[in-house]
C-alpha cells in the first residue's frame, strides 16, 4: 500500500497501479527502458496489473518477469472492460495510466489518472480525462515511487 496525504484530497491509499500497455509501458510493442525495473519496485508495495488488447501480440513476452498480472483484453476496443476491470478493484484505491482513447473511462474511473504522452503521443480524449499528464512513463511511475512529486502536483 503507498499512502500519501494530498492537501484538499484528503489521505489517500493506493493499493493497485492498472496500465495500458502499448503506446503507455511499450514502443511498438517493446517494453521502454527504465520501465521493468520501476514496475518492479512498485510491486513491492502495490499490485501491478498491465491490461492490454495486445495490438502486437508482444505484451505477454515483453513482460514475462514482471511482478505483476498481463490482462488480455476480450474486446478488441476494451475501453468498458477496463473500466470495469479498475472498479471491480476498487476505484478508489487504483491509479490508472494510460495514452489512448479506449483508456478514457479507466482514467476517469480511477482515484488518480495519469495520461502518459510517450512516443506515441496521448489522444486529447485521454489528456482531458486524466488528473495528471506527464511526458513519459518513467516519470508518471516516479510519482508513485516519489509520493511528494504526486502531492505537489494534485493538492488544491
Amino acid at each position: 500500500m503507498i499512502s500519501v496525504d494530498i492537501p484538499g484530497l484528503g489521505n489517500m491509499h493506493i493499493g493497485a497501479l492498472v496500465l495500458d500497455y502499448n503506446g503507455t509501458i511499450a514502443f511498438d510493442g517493446e517494453l521502454l527502458d527504465g520501465v521493468w525495473e520501476n514496475l518492479n519496485a512498485l510491486a513491492n508495495q502495490i499490485k501491478v496489473y498491465v491490461i492490454t488488447a495486445d495490438t502486437f501480440g508482444e505484451a505477454k513476452i515483453q513482460c514475462k518477469d514482471l511482478k505483476g498480472e498481463i490482462i488480455i483484453l476480450k474486446n478488441y476496443l476494451g475501453a468498458e472492460e477496463k473500466a470495469a476491470f479498475v472498479a471491480s478493484l476498487g476505484a478508489e484505491q487504483v491509479v490508472a495510466m494510460g495514452n489512448g482513447v479506449n483508456d478514457c473511462l479507466m482514467l476517469k474511473k480511477a482515484a488518480i489518472g495519469i495520461a502518459i504522452i510517450g512516443h506515441e503521443g496521448a489522444s486529447v480524449k485521454a489528456v482531458n480525462s486524466a488528473d495528471i499528464v506527464v511526458k513519459d512513463i518513467n516519470e508518471g511511475l516516479g510519482l508513485l515511487r516519489n509520493t511528494k512529486r504526486l502531492k505537489a502536483t494534485l493538492r488544491g
